[in-house]
């Protein structure tokens, strides 16, 4: 029996405007499944640009990742840092491009589904409908969040004291009222001492 050949990546070129305009349809495609925030979506972000397309690794995703939720504003950012690494070997303008056509792509449709909703869901105020729907959306929601704390696990963290580290602070969290600060500032401190790797 012959063993498996793992699976060879090789990185599409963006430097052409079909490849730019299936980025956009891709992330036009996801958009209106992003209405739980962009992390709903990790999963499915991480195939396209480490799987499908091939335009970053494992690592360098968990690294975007981690500057999209450490810079202020929206979860989605993590969109335009992945448009933008796409296609940042082409030049800096067609990364800048890509990555802002990207972004685009994934609020437009689901901002503009979002304020249509808005404007009509006050009249459904009483509705049994309203109600069932919303109290359907949490364990869905939570589902969801849970996945996406699993996925980053298992993209992230790289040797026994990682995993350790994410195991003690997943225990505190759901045990304590410690604020998640003091856990990001606790990782960052160890991981700038060198005690944990990714």
């Amino acid at each position: 029996m012959t063993p498996l050949l793992a699976h060879v990546c090789t990185p599409q070129s963006m430097g052409d405007w079909r490849h730019l305009l299936a980025v956009i349809w891709d992330f036009l495609s996801l958009s209106l499944f992003s209405l739980g925030g962009g992390n709903t979506l990790l999963s499915e972000y991480h195939h396209l640009s480490v799987d499908q397309y091939c335009w970053l690794s494992s690592r360098q995703f968990a690294d975007i990742y981690a500057l999209a939720e450490a810079a202020p504003g929206p979860s989605s950012m993590i969109v335009g840092l992945l448009g933008m690494g796409a296609a940042v070997q082409e030049g800096p303008l067609w990364g800048v491009l890509s990555g802002v056509s990207a972004e685009l792509a994934i609020l437009l449709p689901s901002t503009l589904l979002m304020v249509a909703a808005s404007l009509s869901w006050n009249r459904l105020r009483d509705a049994p409908i309203r109600v069932a729907f919303e109290r359907g959306l949490g364990p869905i929601t939570l589902g969801i969040l849970f996945a996406v704390g699993l996925k980053i696990l298992r993209i992230s963290d790289h040797d026994t004291p990682a995993y350790a580290v994410s195991a003690v602070v997943c225990v505190l969290m759901l045990r304590t009222k410690i604020s998640p600060l003091w856990f990001m500032a606790v990782a960052g401190l160890l991981g700038g001492l060198g005690l944990v790797n990714r």
